[in-house]
């Protein structure tokens, strides 16, 4: 279970292909304090610790996981924004992120607006998944609030200190990003189709 408030910064240093799993390893100022078996939310991706050298540690990704997320688009150099899971008693910074991405969704337009900026995204429809103005929407790990709702597109509005301190002063038109819907909002859907 994460919040989707980014704590740092992973660059990724090596990705070797295993048959159908992929090891990524990064290099982060949380390494120290990781363990193996953690869990780790990367870009919004919920993989766990499989080794520690150093300041630098390695997760292992599998199949569904590369299918539904952006994972095949990472390479060496980029950064990944990293969340460990919360711990209980503490604050809830965020929303209540589990970790496990819905879909891919596409970056459409960067509007920088008087020193904040605003970003549109659209996502397939297909996967029934749904925005709602003023809800919970989580991109790359980070926890939004949803402006401009649509059928299969959405908005967020980002302070300067979320676009300097999380991946999104990366993206630009085109640019895959993975998203978690709210999962309040996921288990509605459901009882709803089952009706």
């Amino acid at each position: 279970m994460f919040t989707g408030i980014i704590e740092d910064f992973g660059t990724i240093t090596q990705i070797e292909k295993e048959r159908e799993n992929v090891h990524v390893s990064l290099e982060s100022n949380i390494t120290p304090e990781l363990k193996i078996d953690q869990s780790v939310a990367h870009n919004g991706v919920c993989l766990t610790v499989v080794k520690i050298d150093g300041n630098r540690y390695t997760v292992t990704a599998i199949k569904e996981t590369i299918d539904k997320t952006n994972l095949s688009e990472w390479k060496v150099g980029d950064k990944v924004n990293l969340e460990r899971a919360m711990q209980l008693g503490a604050r809830l910074d965020g929303h209540i992120v589990q970790g496990h991405v819905d879909q891919i969704g596409q970056c459409t337009s960067v509007k920088e607006e008087g020193g904040s900026w605003v970003f549109d995204f659209e996502y397939d429809p297909g996967l029934k998944n749904i925005t709602i103005e003023k809800g919970s929407i989580t991109i790359n790990g980070t926890s939004l609030t949803v402006v401009n709702s649509g059928i299969n597109s959405f908005s967020v509005a980002i302070i300067p200190y979320t676009y300097e301190h999380t991946n999104f002063h990366t993206f630009k038109k085109g640019t895959q990003v993975n998203l978690e819907f709210d999962v309040v909002g996921k288990y509605i859907t459901k009882m709803q189709q089952l009706q």
